[in-house]
């Protein structure tokens, strides 16, 4: 497999200016006073990939959208809960921060009471003050080539987004050269989208999306790597603060 061209996914907060308005719209009509506003609904996740629908209604509890306030500049990205006060994201996602500001599926926002990255891998670990709603369990072994897959997060920093797809082989991460091999499968991700859990079938946890590259290819830091790091307590240190 050619050496691909990666980017990582943790999306960088933009100002959008808008240009071209020549023409100013008409004034909406006034809101009737039999108006009663109410609280929309969360929006539900896009699809349910390749799960049961017991698996989906897990991989929305899991999930959890961060949000990095560093010292002049905002990222979004995503993670996962292992534990009822820990979650997984990547290394890219909370480094740097003056601030972490976690919430999960149903708008709740958690307190981040510490983070650890780890040196060899782009993964670090989020302590928690609130219980997360959900863990999921993780495989026992990587996926092989043409497994389905299902990737949550939430790309753009927006609602929370279920994409599918297969494990396309695997290949020497272009990032991290000493970590060894990464897994590359065609599920799609957007910035953002960094630190989002890649399932199989029975909702079990195969690896860490970290980036994509220029052809719409994602990439995976497999289970295996995230078991051995999380086993050995050495793996991770205190996350780089922007201080």
């Amino acid at each position: 497999m050619t050496r691909p061209r990666l980017r990582p996914l943790a999306g960088l907060a933009l100002l959008v200016c808008l240009t071209g308005c020549a023409v100013l719209p008409a004034m909406p009509a006034p809101v009737p006073s039999s108006v009663i506003p109410s609280r929309a609904p969360a929006p539900a996740p896009t699809s349910s990939g390749n799960l049961s629908p017991d698996g989906f209604d897990s991989a929305q509890r899991m999930a959890v959208r961060i949000r990095n306030i560093g010292c002049g500049s905002v990222s979004t990205g995503s993670g996962f809960a292992i534990d009822a006060n820990t979650l997984v994201t990547n290394r890219h996602v909370v480094a740097d921060s003056s601030a972490l500001q976690l919430s999960t599926y149903d708008g709740r926002d958690v307190g981040a009471t510490a983070a650890s990255t780890a040196g060899l891998a782009d993964l670090a670990i989020v302590r928690t003050a609130e219980p997360l709603p959900a863990a999921p369990e993780l495989a026992d072994a990587d996926p092989a080539p043409g497994d389905a897959v299902t990737v949550v997060g939430y790309p753009l920093g927006q609602r929370l987004t279920i994409t599918t797809g297969a494990v396309l082989g695997a290949t020497t991460d272009p990032l991290n050269v000493n970590l060894g091999e990464v897994l590359v499968t065609d599920a799609p991700v957007e910035p953002g989208s960094s630190g989002s859990a890649v399932l199989d079938t029975d909702g079990r946890v195969v690896g860490v999306v970290y980036a994509k590259d220029a052809e719409g290819h994602s990439f995976v830091v497999p289970v295996s790597t995230l078991r051995a790091m999380l086993d050995d307590e050495s793996a991770f240190t205190d996350a780089p603060t922007c201080t």
